[in-house]
């Protein structure tokens, strides 16, 4: 029997049927798509007291000049090579067994190829915060690029995104370590553009968005959770660390600023495999992606499917508060699925 998510009875709605309706290329659609997304930017940003006080100091202005600038991204790119190695170093003592008991063929994590890619992007990153583009612009420049890269490691085997996307993560980790807390506050929106490329299908929910009318009710409720997809994992993550105060995960506690973030991202990720289901009335795209790449890092990062079940719990009751009720029935089909395919009765904890 299907699992069902409790939610009010109103909300209680049967599975899409039939495709949405199509129009001509619809070519400015992932480009509104891409916009929405990057108001996370500017809406998100996750120490506003801290940066409310660095805004007072003479250190900030200095740093978040021209000038500033320019010094923080070339001394970053000084250091790109050595901290990319290190990156390498630990996502390889991460996930080295798992590659191997996943039976990934070693021929797709190249780590040449892969440290290669890193430079690439990470120079477009720091280029990006040299010149001073913003992230929410930079989040819609870098869409194709990133995109390429994505779908160059989901192509062979979907669960070789998981190496990649821990070599960058780990990389930009580093490389902020290099930075006092001025430089760090300002430079982690852009690597956070990184991340959300690499581990989430952006560029795949662009694409497939494009096939709508731009009216189509589909597509307003991707519109509709797209801006909001920040402001409902901050709370998702705090109701689930407030849970579990106990918690300790392979990077420390759930209340610690990484793991946060990172959860952050996490539970934003899983609302862009949503719109994705939604946009292509199908599930596939977990069932292929996002599930295999789960069961391979989460145990790994001592992420337990209890808290898993619980942040899928957490969403839907959050889209409930805040979205409308239309949006949240195209959502609940979906929804309902992930979170049958992620119960913790499908799992040997």
């Amino acid at each position: 029997m299907a699992y069902s998510v409790a939610f009010p009875g109103h909300l209680h709605v049967l599975r899409q049927s039939g495709a949405a309706a199509k129009s001509g290329s619809g070519a400015s659609k992932p480009a509104s798509l891409a916009a929405l997304w990057a108001k996370n930017y500017v809406t998100s940003l996750a120490n506003r007291d801290e940066a409310e006080q660095l805004k007072q100091t003479s250190e900030l202005a200095e740093i978040a000049s021209a000038e500033g600038r320019l010094r923080t991204a070339n001394f970053l790119k000084q250091n790109l090579t050595q901290a990319s190695a290190k990156a390498w170093s630990l996502t390889n003592e991460l996930l080295a067994d798992e590659i191997w008991r996943h039976g990934i063929n070693p021929q797709v994590i190249n780590p040449w190829q892969i440290a290669a890619d890193s430079h690439h992007l990470f120079e477009i990153a720091l280029n990006a915060y040299g010149e001073r583009v913003t992230p929410r612009r930079l989040s819609v420049l870098v869409n194709n690029e990133f995109g390429r890269v994505r779908q160059k490691y989901t192509a062979e085997d979907p669960r070789a995104i998981g190496v990649v996307s821990m070599q960058f993560h780990y990389t930009g980790q580093l490389l902020l370590d290099y930075l006092s807390p001025s430089e760090h506050l300002l430079l982690q929106h852009y690597f956070k553009v990184m991340d959300d490329h690499l581990y989430m299908p952006l560029k795949a929910a662009y694409e497939a968005a494009a096939a709508y009318d731009y009216d189509s009710p589909l597509l307003q409720a991707v519109r509709e959770l797209l801006p909001n997809s920040t402001r409902i994992a901050q709370e998702v993550c705090k109701r689930i660390s407030q849970q579990y105060p106990g918690y300790q995960s392979y990077s420390g506690s759930l209340g610690a600023l990484k793991v946060r973030i990172s959860s952050i991202r996490d539970v934003e990720m899983f609302q862009v495999y949503l719109c994705l289901c939604v946009l292509e009335n199908s599930i596939q795209s977990v069932q292929q992606e996002l599930f295999p790449l789960c069961v391979m890092l989460y145990p790994r990062l001592k992420v337990s499917w209890k808290l898993v079940q619980e942040m899928l719990h957490a969403i839907g009751w959050e889209m409930h508060d805040l979205l409308s009720a239309d949006t949240v029935a195209a959502f609940l089909p979906y929804l309902s699925e992930v979170t049958e395919m992620f119960s913790i009765e499908a799992f040997q904890e």
